[in-house]
């Protein structure tokens, strides 16, 4: 399987778990530009990369040097922020996804 990026048929390190939260911001970024008819701009990767950063640094985490702890904390700071503009179903269906990555680093 597939996940943000990720082959969950190999090992899964916490460097490739925090890269799939970046590309899961990216992914849910571009699907809402998309419904509000906002044409993306190609800025949606630094935005949420920075926004991703923002959520390791406010948590106590190392966004160069994840830990399993440091990406369950990074994520439910993300889906806090993102319940501002984000309808919950997919915040929870997106941080379910980044779960089961966690939940395979050994």
């Amino acid at each position: 399987m597939n996940i943000y990026g990720v082959d969950t048929d190999k090992p899964v390190v916490p460097s490739v778990v925090r890269d799939a939260i970046v590309n899961c911001f990216i992914q849910a970024h571009i699907e809402d530009a998309k419904k509000a008819g906002i044409e993306e701009s190609g800025m949606a990767r630094l935005f949420c990369e920075d926004k991703v950063r923002e959520a390791f640094n406010q948590t106590g985490g190392n966004f160069d040097n994840p830990t399993k702890d440091s990406l369950k904390y990074a994520i439910n700071y993300l889906a806090t922020f993102s319940s501002i503009f984000r309808d919950k179903s997919i915040i929870e269906k997106h941080k379910n996804d980044i779960n089961q990555l966690i939940n395979l680093i050994s």
